[in-house]
């Protein structure tokens, strides 16, 4: 959200690091470098007839021009924090100002690269509901930093104006943290490093061999070998440390070699969870876990780069704890065999299921993924069919939620879609009736001891009587967002989950069945 200067008094505010200005200078240093890459052969005869003292004047001017405009952004560049927003002021030669209502806070996450770290200072980047892209504040001290972020959280959290700027930090209580040697070895099982590798092994000598250009051979191979970079040693540096922990605010990801990443994951803004098992990974019984969250927090989307099941299943309990991950992935039915005339050999890999608690949708054979969409996150359901499809009386499925995106259970019987779709329609509707709202960082405390005793009963797999409940108790107590221990993971009231139950309705010319959110 934008505003006019005067919402923004004069000579109020606080300014950004000092080292900012530095942050925008590298932009106009490379773009020389690359023009005078591209025209070395001109810069060597002018170099020959001016000399290097005009082409070093020229780079001084040019280097003094761009710590001149850094400076003076960073002179205009304030942020102030009143009782209900944040307030952020930029541009040089045109003026932004945004204000940011801390009601409508999604996450605030710090990050800091590997020079940031060097120096002392970290990014802070802020997601608001409406939004299109995240503010940030780039850079401020680490210690101002983590304070800012803690003063907005108590603000949004309703916390009291007066006692914000000293309520601190939530503490925090690690619960799991990924052992190098195991993402090592995770990541080298993935098949999308080798076959990248051996992809650019084989296509770049066979372009140079047919054209003698290292140029081409340049072109084809820098993008695969970008891909292998990303796939491997890219993602062991990003993912280096990864360290799971539970605080009032949400679960906390901190991760990274390089570049130290802080983020929290809101619990009830958490819309699905994706479960993926690449075949490497099954004999050791790892598991991925990916999250859609309501906003641009966690950007990656990842909660677990590798774990066990048991690990997964008990950190996905403290933010959905009526879901049991056993009973979700159990309960899945394979496609019916005719649909082998759709999808001959992926077909195998298509399932659908539903718990008292999740729509679960099932995809691939490789690379297997759980995708579990609680029904209150569901805002639509619709039916889809092609003429292939109406021929061979088959149907996908499909489950949209509050992040804007779709979990989808193809190849599913027409007839037994129809009734799912009709079916998902009140499971929402029940499941969204029975949701309480909450307000962010005041109903994500620290589990009950009640909840403690069960989780390590479960990763022990201890005595009976701390196991999971039976269906028809899973049944009873089939709320979305409500655990034993009485706590509630719902959105805040205003944000894109919020809605009411939806409706089902049915278009008879397009073969499509759909359950709208009603506004």
């Amino acid at each position: 959200m934008s505003g006019g200067t005067e919402d923004f008094p004069a000579g109020s505010g606080k300014r950004l690091h000092p080292l900012t200005p530095w942050r925008r200078a590298w932009a106009p240093l490379a773009g020389l470098f690359a023009v005078g890459l591209q025209n070395a052969d001109q810069i060597g005869s002018w170099s020959d007839s001016l000399g290097f003292v005009w082409p070093a004047l020229l780079v001084a001017g040019v280097l003094l021009c761009a710590a001149c405009y850094g400076w003076l952004s960073w002179r205009v560049t304030r942020y102030l924090v009143t009782d209900t927003e944040l307030r952020i002021r930029t541009g040089l030669l045109f003026r932004r100002a945004a204000h940011l209502r801390l009601d409508r806070i999604q996450s605030i996450d710090i990050t800091r690269p590997l020079l940031a770290r060097a120096l002392g200072v970290a990014k802070l980047k802020m997601d608001v509901v409406g939004s299109g892209a995240a503010d940030e504040l780039a850079f401020l001290d680490e210690r101002e930093a983590r304070e800012l972020r803690a003063e907005l959280l108590a603000r949004a959290a309703g916390i009291a104006p007066e006692a914000a700027p000293t309520a601190g930090e939530a503490p925090a209580r690690e619960l799991f943290r990924v052992e190098s040697r195991t993402l090592g070895w995770a990541l080298a099982l993935l098949g999308s490093t080798w076959g990248s590798l051996l992809l650019a092994a084989v296509v770049t000598p066979l372009i140079w061999s047919a054209t003698s250009s290292w140029f081409a051979a340049l072109v084809v191979a820098v993008p695969m070998f970008a891909a292998v970079w990303q796939a491997g040693l890219g993602s062991f540096l990003s993912q280096y440390g990864w360290t799971v922990g539970e605080s009032p605010d949400g679960l906390r990801l901190d991760h990274g070699l390089l570049q130290r990443e802080h983020a929290t994951v809101p619990p009830g803004r958490v819309q699905s969870v994706r479960i993926v098992e690449p075949l490497l990974w099954r004999p050791r019984g790892w598991v991925r876990v990916e999250l859609e969250v309501a906003g641009a927090g966690n950007e990656s989307g990842l909660l677990l780069p590798v774990a066990t099941k048991e690990v997964a299943a008990a950190l996905i309990g403290r933010f959905l704890p009526a879901v049991d991950i056993d009973e979700a992935m159990a309960a899945v039915g394979p496609a019916p065999r005719r649909a082998r005339w759709a999808l001959p050999v992926w077909r195998v890999g298509y399932g659908h299921g539903v718990t008292g608690t999740v729509f679960v949708a099932r995809r691939g054979r490789l690379r297997r993924t759980h995708t579990l969409v609680p029904h209150a996150k569901v805002q639509s359901v619709r039916l889809t069919q092609g003429p292939w499809m109406q021929r061979l009386r088959l149907a996908d499925i499909h489950v949209d939620h509050g992040a804007n995106g779709t979990a989808s259970a193809r190849l599913q019987d027409a007839d037994y879609a129809e009734r799912e779709v009709a079916a998902q329609a009140g499971r929402s509707r029940l499941g969204r009736g029975s949701a309480a709202p909450e307000r962010w960082l005041t109903g994500a405390a620290a589990p009950a001891p009640e909840a403690d005793a069960q989780d390590n009963a479960a990763q022990d797999q201890a005595a009976p009587e701390n196991a999971a409940p039976a269906p028809d108790a899973a049944q009873h107590t089939a709320a979305p967002g409500h655990g034993a221990d009485g706590r509630v993971a719902e959105d805040r009231p205003g944000g894109a989950a919020d809605g009411g139950p939806p409706a089902a309705t049915r278009d008879g010319a397009g073969r499509e069945e759909s359950a709208e959110r009603r506004d």
